[in-house]
């Protein structure tokens, strides 16, 4: 699954989801994880609405959001768009996060995240007719 984060040089998540300059998105599964790009937030728009929008649609490949502190109306656009945001509150260590986010896929990773695993993918239902 993809994942954001709020970096400012890479190693840390440690910037805020309306103020960051860019995000990392990586591609991370229980065995394996990547580095996929950088992604730069141009100015949009003249008020934080169309920000927080521009930003939600740069990030809607995203399953997840990390970031040290994000505002309750961005965190409903992202939820919205199916984009679950996880607010650090302090600086942590990205290949950390990384690491232990894949510790939880391996095991029984919780309700939410099996359902930000499958983001994307489309559900077949057959019905009997």
């Amino acid at each position: 699954m993809k994942i954001a984060f709020t970096t400012s040089d890479g190693s840390m998540i440690d910037q805020h989801f309306g103020q960051c300059e860019n995000f990392q998105i990586w591609e991370i599964g229980p065995d394996q994880a990547g580095f996929i790009e950088t992604v730069t937030t141009d100015p949009h728009g003249s008020d934080e609405e169309d920000r927080i929008a521009a930003r939600a649609r740069i990030l809607a490949d995203c399953a997840i959001v990390y970031t040290m502190q994000i505002g309750g109306p961005a965190a409903a656009k992202l939820v919205a768009q199916k984009i679950h945001p996880m607010k650090t509150n302090t600086e942590v260590s990205l290949p950390e996060t990384v690491a232990k986010l894949q510790e939880v896929l391996r095991g029984n990773p919780p309700p939410w995240l099996r359902k930000a695993m499958n983001k994307g993918q489309v559900a077949v239902s057959f019905e009997e007719e």
